[in-house]
């Protein structure tokens, strides 16, 4: 049993390592200055919320056996630097989940987009034939409880592996801890320009992250990304490279369908994008000891990770839809393959303009046209978050100016947002909501309850 104390615990990726440690029998604390749900209920649930907010570096102590130090902190917290002071072991996140995975077989999951989703396929299949391994996935799948599982006994250990940094005081790439046997990059897609200023520099983790990879390890790449493959097949490290490419398929009455040896097989997931994913899970699967048709049997029955295109609400002739998609070339494949799903629905595309890229005036004009197959394009942008990331003022008219849509509608505030949302015509309509955040506050149950009561 170890001691372990988290400097902000209350982030989902934290408090789901803390939950993991104290379910393990280890010794936990942990300190934040902003606790929110569902974290807060979780911890809460077990004892682990703290009894104050703030940072309190007398509860720092010789005692303590490590310190996780969550990204939400800065350099100069006063709990930090009190477990410096003590000489105490601090360690990143990823560095503490590559510590208990050091003796299993890794199996990282990485690139701009589509990790998430591709280790959830991974992990349903797995779970659907009853192998169990160890994980960590950046979402809540359905029928699996939480977000990461350590143990002593699983041999494998199944990572989304993400390029950001490690800790304040640890600029490495996370995925960069992992070392794995078996990897996987889903596509480069520049983002988190406050830390990546340049594509170059964006593309140069990915490359670090290919030499990473154990010597006679594997890697699978989309090869329908001309940056990675040219990066791929540029690489001289020794490991083995299996492309993998978009399966044949068909949209029928609304449902998807691949085509396999055993004939087509309907999905519960549609998207060119989703097939893509679902093409390198396959791949993985295979590598873990799920065959070809174990795999297929499975994978039916997937449904998505929570805010990958989930279906929040449906009514007579009416969908609604959210989508974790910030980046603007999955705000561009998610609204393409929501338009390819629902050709015969007029379809509204509600963009958050939330992270500290989507907020950058020269990175804005990326989104140039990404909400274009949409019939009515919605942004939302909050200023105040504007202020708080200390980013420079964007008015809406450069937002008109970077998606080069005419008639699309800007929104800063949220309530203006709502009115317009709640006085939209839903008949035969599908709507998209997308966003890494929260849309300024908005009340989901009132927009499910305007959908779900839609006349025809």
């Amino acid at each position: 049993m170890k001691r372990i104390h988290f400097i902000a615990i209350g982030g989902s990726a934290m408090h789901s390592l803390a939950l993991a440690m104290h379910q393990a029998g280890h010794k936990v604390s942990g300190s934040d200055d902003a606790i929110f749900e569902p974290s807060r209920s979780k911890l809460a649930a077990v004892g682990l919320l703290p009894e104050k907010l703030g940072w309190y570096p007398e509860s720092i102590t010789s005692e303590i056996d490590v310190i996780v130090l969550g990204m939400h902190a800065k350099k100069d917290n006063p709990e930090l630097l009190a477990a410096q002071g003590l000489g105490i072991s601090i360690q990143s996140y990823p560095e503490f989940i590559a510590a208990f995975a050091a003796q299993k077989t890794r199996v990282v999951i990485a690139g701009s987009h589509g990790k998430t989703t591709i280790t959830a396929m991974i992990l349903h299949a797995l779970h659907y034939h009853d192998l169990a391994v160890d994980f960590m996935v950046g979402a809540p799948i359905p029928g699996v409880q939480q977000t990461i599982e350590i143990s002593e006994n699983n041999d494998f250990m199944l990572l989304e592996g993400d390029e950001y940094l490690s800790s304040p005081i640890d600029l490495r790439s996370k995925f960069l801890w992992y070392h794995p046997q078996i990897a996987l990059i889903s596509g480069i897609a520049w983002d988190h320009v406050n830390v990546f200023p340049t594509f170059d520099h964006y593309c140069e983790q990915f490359e670090a992250f290919i030499q990473s990879i154990s010597e006679g390890g594997v890697l699978l790449y989309n090869e329908a990304d001309p940056v990675l493959k040219k990066m791929v097949e540029a690489s001289t490290h020794p490991i083995k490279k299996i492309p993998y490419q978009l399966p044949h398929y068909k949209t029928e009455n609304g449902v998807t369908q691949i085509e396999t040896t055993e004939g087509w097989l309907p999905l519960a997931v549609f998207g060119a994008h989703n097939l893509m994913n679902l093409a390198g899970a396959q791949w993985i699967c295979q590598l873990m000891g799920v065959d070809l048709a174990d795999f297929y049997e499975a994978i039916s029955s997937f449904k998505g990770a929570a805010n990958r295109l989930e279906l929040m609400a449906k009514g007579k002739n009416c969908f609604l839809y959210k989508d974790f998609a910030h980046a603007p070339s999955k705000v561009t494949a998610t609204v393409k393959a929501v338009r390819q799903q629902f050709a015969q629905f007029k379809m509204v595309a509600v963009l958050e303009l939330h992270t500290y890229s989507s907020l950058d005036s020269n990175f804005i004009d990326a989104y140039c046209e990404s909400l274009a197959a949409a019939d009515t394009a919605l942004v939302f942008y909050d200023p105040e978050a504007l202020k708080i990331k200390n980013r420079t003022p964007i008015e809406p008219e450069r937002i008109q100016e970077a998606f080069q849509q005419p008639e699309l509608q800007v929104f800063t505030k949220s309530a203006l947002l709502f009115e317009a949302l709640h006085n939209l015509d839903y008949s035969n309509t599908v709507l998209l909501m997308m966003s890494s955040g929260n849309f300024g506050g908005l009340d989901w149950e009132l927009l499910k309850n305007r959908v779900t009561t839609a006349p025809d």
